[in-house]
C-alpha cells in the first residue's frame, strides 16, 4: 500500500527590506500556513505549521487535492485563506470558518482556498534541494488552479517585472499583508528561518499568549474589555507584553468568553509583575490560548503599541510564542 509522504516543517523568512537582484517577490497572504500531502492513492492530509492535522477542518481542499494529484505523491507548501468578495484573504472570515468539523452550511458560506507557493515533492522526486525557480516551474506545471477552485497558484515577480517598492505599494492599495522576497537559487530549508527569504509586512502581526482579561465598561459592561498578553523569553518565562482592547466583533467576544471561562485560575500566569492598572481588575487564565494581534511598534518599556485583535490561532502552540528581537 502506498504511503503518505511525510510532512515538511515550513521554511520561514526573516524580517527586512526586500533585496534587489536575483530575487523572486511574492505577495504575503493572510491565513494559516499549511503543508499539503497527497499519497498516490489520492488520499490527502493538511498539516498546520505546528504539526496539527487540519484535514477534517478543510475537507474540500483535501478532496480537491486528491482529484488533482491522484496517482502521484506530492507535498506542497502554502497558505489556507478565506477570500472575501473581492478575492482578498480575510483573516476574520478564516477565524469564523475554522471548525474541527464544519457543517455543510459553513462550507458553502465560507469557502477556503489553498494559496500554493512551493512544491517540495512530486512522485518519487524530492525537490528540497532544487532551486526556487525549478520548484516553482514544477508547481506551475501541475495546473492546480485551472480546474479546481480550491486552489490558487499566485504568480511571482522578478526585478524584470517590478521593483520591490512598486509591489509593496500595490500590496498596500490592495489591502494585502505584504510581500516576501526569495532568492531565485534558494533551496528549501525545512523548519529553518533563513535570510534566503525576507518578508516585508505592511503592518506587524504578532502571536501572543492570552494570560488574562479585564472586564469591559460602558457598552461592554459584563463582557471582556481587553485581553492581557504575553510571550516566552529564552529562559521559558512568560513575559507580559501588553493588552489589546480593540478589533473584537460581538461574536468574537462571545466566543472568547466561552473559551476563557473554564481556564480561570487564582493567580497571574506571568513570570513578572503586570502593571498595577492592568492587574487590579484582571481575571487570570491558564495560558493555553494563542491569539494574533497587529500593532505599530513597541513602547519603551516593551509593550505593544496600538494593538488590534485579529483572532485566535489554531495553528500555534503557546510554547512557540517567543519574544521578538525588536522588543
Amino acid at each position: 500500500m502506498a504511503q503518505m509522504p511525510r510532512a515538511v516543517p515550513p521554511m520561514l523568512a526573516v524580517d527586512g527590506d526586500p533585496p534587489s537582484g536575483p530575487w523572486a517577490y511574492e505577495y504575503k497572504w493572510d491565513g494559516y500556513r499549511c503543508c499539503l500531502r497527497v499519497a498516490p492513492t489520492g488520499e490527502a492530509r493538511l498539516t498546520s505549521r505546528n504539526g496539527n492535522d487540519f484535514t477534517a477542518a478543510y475537507p474540500e481542499v483535501a478532496a480537491a487535492a486528491g482529484r488533482a494529484l491522484g496517482g502521484r505523491a506530492a507535498v506542497l507548501d502554502g497558505e489556507l485563506v478565506a477570500p472575501d468578495s473581492a478575492g482578498r484573504p480575510d483573516f476574520g472570515r478564516l477565524q469564523r470558518r475554522h471548525q474541527r468539523r464544519p457543517s455543510p452550511r459553513l462550507l458553502a458560506e465560507i469557502p477556503v482556498v489553498l494559496f500554493a507557493f512551493d512544491l517540495l515533492r512530486l512522485g518519487t522526486d524530492d525537490l528540497l534541494d532544487a532551486p526556487y525557480t525549478d520548484r516553482r516551474a514544477a508547481l506551475d506545471g501541475l495546473g492546480l488552479d485551472a480546474e479546481h477552485r480550491e486552489f490558487a497558484v499566485p504568480r511571482y515577480y522578478t526585478a524584470r517585472d517590478a521593483e520591490p517598492a512598486e509591489l509593496i505599494e500595490a500590496a498596500r492599495r490592495g489591502g494585502i499583508e505584504g510581500i516576501v522576497a526569495k532568492r531565485l537559487d534558494s533551496r528549501y530549508l525545512p523548519g529553518r528561518r533563513s535570510a534566503l527569504w525576507v518578508k516585508r509586512p505592511l503592518f506587524t502581526a504578532r502571536e501572543a499568549v492570552v494570560g488574562g482579561w479585564q472586564p469591559g465598561e460602558g457598552h461592554r459592561s459584563g463582557a471582556i474589555g481587553s485581553l492581557l498578553l504575553g510571550a516566552y523569553d529564552t529562559a521559558g518565562r512568560l513575559r507580559y507584553i501588553g493588552h489589546v482592547g480593540t478589533g473584537f466583533s460581538d461574536a468574537a467576544l462571545a466566543d472568547l468568553a466561552d473559551r476563557l471561562a473554564p481556564l480561570a485560575r487564582a493567580g497571574s500566569p506571568f513570570d513578572e509583575p503586570v502593571p498595577r492598572e492592568r492587574a487590579r481588575r484582571a481575571r487570570w487564565v491558564e495560558p493555553v490560548l494563542v491569539g494574533d494581534v497587529a500593532h505599530r511598534t513597541w513602547t519603551r518599556d516593551g509593550r505593544l503599541r496600538h494593538a488590534v485583535w485579529r483572532g485566535l490561532r489554531a495553528d500555534v502552540e503557546p510554547a512557540g510564542v517567543t519574544l521578538p528581537d525588536d522588543r
